[in-house]
């Protein structure tokens, strides 16, 4: 069984940081493109970034110099470095994997795998 599980997320100040992990299991992610998603209430989930099998890295401009995102193949981890966190970050969390990079970057509907996703709340 694929999962997807997330952790790290929990309430911040404004300029803060935190650190998200998500741990894949129950298939080998080696060939598989790893990234984040975040969904705020009352908006559509976006994308926020992406690293692929050549470890490659995305960003969307809004998280561009403050969000690092790395993985750890031999762990099957992606991470996700939340510098000088602001209000508007607050969200839940989602990790997504799946064999095309573009289809992360694009936000698609048909992402192989998503995870259950962890909130984090940043107060101003």
């Amino acid at each position: 069984q694929v999962q997807l599980v997330e952790s790290g997320g929990g309430l911040v100040q404004a300029g803060g940081s935190l650190s998200l992990s998500c741990a894949a299991s129950g298939h080998n992610f080696q060939d598989y493109a790893m990234g984040w998603f975040r969904q705020a209430p009352g908006r559509e989930r976006d994308f926020v970034a992406a690293v692929n099998r050549l470890n490659n890295t995305y960003y969307a401009e809004s998280v561009k110099g403050r969000f690092t995102i790395s993985r750890d193949f031999a762990k099957n981890t992606v991470y996700l470095q939340m510098n000088n966190l602001k209000p508007d970050d607050t969200a839940t969390y989602y990790c997504v994997a799946d064999r095309a990079t573009a289809t992360i970057i694009r936000g698609l509907a048909d992402i192989d795998y998503w995870g259950q996703g962890t909130q984090v709340t940043v107060s101003s």
